[in-house]
């Protein structure tokens, strides 16, 4: 899995690609989120469209950095998800508890409010 972060209006811009599996890869992400929390960045829009797979991991990297940002009075929303991650929140009941957007233009306007 790779990743890209950018920052936009405030707003830190995850784009991941690939296989979203939890770690190693989720714990250098983390650390990335930690410090941007740190440098008072607390809104993330997560860009999911090229990730293939998830799995309870990786639903557990998208709950850490949920909690992290919610704690630090940010938030985060998951942008471009695949019908199999929708499928997956919908049956985790986490769909409840994501915000979702379909482009990063709708999660910036999401994040603008919160």
């Amino acid at each position: 899995m790779s990743a890209k972060f950018e920052t936009e209006n405030g707003v830190v811009v995850i784009t991941l690609d690939g296989n979203l599996l939890g770690a190693p890869e989720s714990s250098d992400l983390l650390e990335k989120v930690a410090d941007s929390i740190n440098d008072g960045k607390t809104k993330f829009a997560i860009e999911l469209q090229a990730v293939k797979f998830i799995n309870s991991s990786g639903l557990s990297f998208l709950l850490t950095v949920l909690t992290k940002a919610r704690k630090a009075g940010g938030d985060i929303v998951l942008v471009g998800i695949t019908e199999q991650l929708s499928k997956l929140l919908i049956i985790t009941k986490l769909n409840s508890i994501f915000s979702t957007a379909t482009t990063r233009e709708q999660a910036m306007n999401i994040l603008g409010k919160s």
